[in-house]
């Protein structure tokens, strides 16, 4: 059977389904409507919905099909009018049956998606059928029972045990399925704190043009309007790709204990803060750069970090940011939790709409579709089943957050005052320079002609001469890099080899 397209909508008393089932007959179509579940048929689809709310068949309902289209209307009157049915664009979500459950762990064959995206390159690359092979061997349930658990709510292992190729360009993470929770996280911050570039960052904080066209940047989600916060995320549209990937979801259902729920969301916090840094770094048109930016900027994605308090997240993706992509200033990672609270606020749906996002930009990156295999697939399919209430508690507890500088324990504040300290020494020393000079020149003017050039290398900077050389000849001294390699030449130098030069011209008397 066939699953097919379909979309719905309501108005106060009906709810309105489309479905596209091309290439059938009239005759053929078989509906049956009980309470919230509903059933459609027309060979070979077959649609099974279970519904956020109860509809009846007392013959107020009205069914029309347009041929040309291949496009089923079904308008069904709800038991209850005036009713509203919350989670209409959830689609996978509908279609799993209700009261279904999976306890087996989520572990899929990646060798087959890898065997999959293959083929595209046969044409450009011939394959070396001589490569050296080893035969695998299964790992017994002890070996595998001892690998580390990563992925979303922990349930995977052993992905990367033959993905040593794609390894690198996914993760950081040196060898995933030896490597426990704490190790990951002590070479997390190991590498954060030698990735940090101190002239990066001030060169950003105090050139920082275009930091501020960023900031005033208006991405997607910051125009829905205020009546989308209320009633969960109507307002937030799907486009026919997004709506085409939910329903080739499959259906699931997590059981999670306490620990894994509570890490569940928090990794999704992680993941959006780096959605929303990238969208906005990038004006909303995501680049070949994408991928790489949101994997890096989350912890959870680059080295499947799992974390214990909203605060463990914020301070490490302040640190991500201002040691990794091309804008590192405190205030993107500011506005990125205002952004990611935003999303939380208008409901489920704009969350769904950003995973949907992210699913799109790593299924079209080699090999980055494998974390849409350990995170964002399973996320598109869990957040559709939360409860609104927990979303709304999390984008409250996010909005009233708060993250200094000294937290991200980068010494920020002291390297601050100390670019400080010296923008302000070399503002007075130009100035005292300035003064210098000036009372210099003065007292040059007061020598009149009996100080002449007597004073050799110190007035050698105010000499007549220097002028008197632009006019007699193009001729120009020769830098101490010129000669020996070893840097800009000293002033007094200069001036010893300015005035050798004028010596060897020795222009006539009668020369005109």
């Amino acid at each position: 059977m066939i699953t097919p397209a379909f979309d719905l909508s309501q108005d106060p008393d009906f709810l309105i389904l489309s479905i596209r089932v091309p290439y059938t007959r009239t005759s053929e179509f078989d509906l049956s409507i009980d309470g919230r579940d509903l059933k459609f048929y027309a060979k070979p689809y077959f649609l099974r919905l279970s519904l956020p709310g109860r509809i009846v068949e007392d013959g107020r309902e009205k069914a029309t099909f347009d041929i040309d289209k291949g496009l089923f209307t079904l308008r069904v009157p709800k038991e209850t009018p005036g009713e509203k049915f919350e989670g209409l664009q959830l689609l996978t979500s509908l279609l799993a049956p209700k009261g279904s459950r999976s306890a087996k762990p989520l572990v899929e064959e990646m060798s087959a998606v890898c065997s999959g995206s293959a083929g595209d390159d046969e044409e450009e690359e011939e394959f070396d059928w001589q490569v050296e092979q080893e035969v695998y061997v299964e790992r017994s349930e002890e070996e595998t029972r001892a690998m580390q658990l990563y992925g979303f709510g922990n349930q995977r292992s052993g992905v990367f045990a033959r993905l040593q190729e794609e390894l690198g360009d996914v993760i950081d993470v040196k060898n995933p399925e030896g490597t426990s929770a704490a190790d990951r996280r002590r070479a997390r911050l190991e590498a954060e704190a030698s990735a940090f570039s101190a002239d990066h960052y001030l060169a950003d904080l105090f050139e920082d043009e275009e930091i501020k066209v960023l900031l005033k940047f208006k991405p997607w989600w910051t125009t829905l309007s205020s009546s989308t916060e209320e009633d969960g995320g109507s307002d937030v549209v799907f486009t026919d790709e997004d709506k085409e990937q939910l329903r080739k979801f499959s259906n699931r259902s997590y059981l999670l204990d306490k620990t894994s729920s509570h890490q569940v969301w928090l990794g999704l916090v992680d993941i959006l803060l780096a959605y929303v840094y990238e969208v906005r770094s990038t004006d909303g048109e995501h680049s070949v750069e994408s991928p790489w930016t949101i994997r890096k900027l989350s912890g959870t994605l680059s080295w499947l970090e799992t974390f214990s308090s909203l605060k463990e997240v914020l301070v490490s993706f302040g640190r991500r940011v201002l040691c990794f992509p091309l804008y590192r200033h405190f205030a993107l990672v500011t506005s990125a939790m205002q952004d990611a609270a935003k999303i939380l606020q208008s409901g489920k749906s704009c969350v769904l709409k950003s995973l949907l996002d992210i699913h799109k930009v790593f299924r079209e990156n080699d090999p980055a579709y494998i974390l849409n295999d350990l995170y964002i697939t399973d996320y598109c399919i869990w957040i559709q089943r939360v409860k609104s209430k927990k979303v709304a508690s999390l984008a409250a507890t996010l909005q009233k957050a708060s993250l200094r500088k000294k937290d991200l324990d980068l010494e920020l504040d002291e390297l601050e005052d100390a670019a400080v300290m010296v923008m302000e020494e070399e503002e007075t020393g130009d100035s005292s320079e300035g003064s210098d000079s000036s009372s210099e020149s003065e007292e040059s003017e007061e020598g009149g002609a009996g100080g002449g050039a007597g004073g050799g290398e110190e007035t050698c900077k105010d000499s007549p001469l220097q002028s008197q050389t632009s006019l007699l000849s193009p001729i120009q001294p020769r830098t101490l890099t010129e000669e020996t390699g070893e840097g800009p030449p000293s002033p007094s130098g200069g001036c010893r080899r300015l005035i050798q030069d004028l010596e060897d011209l020795r222009v006539s008397p009668d020369s005109s």
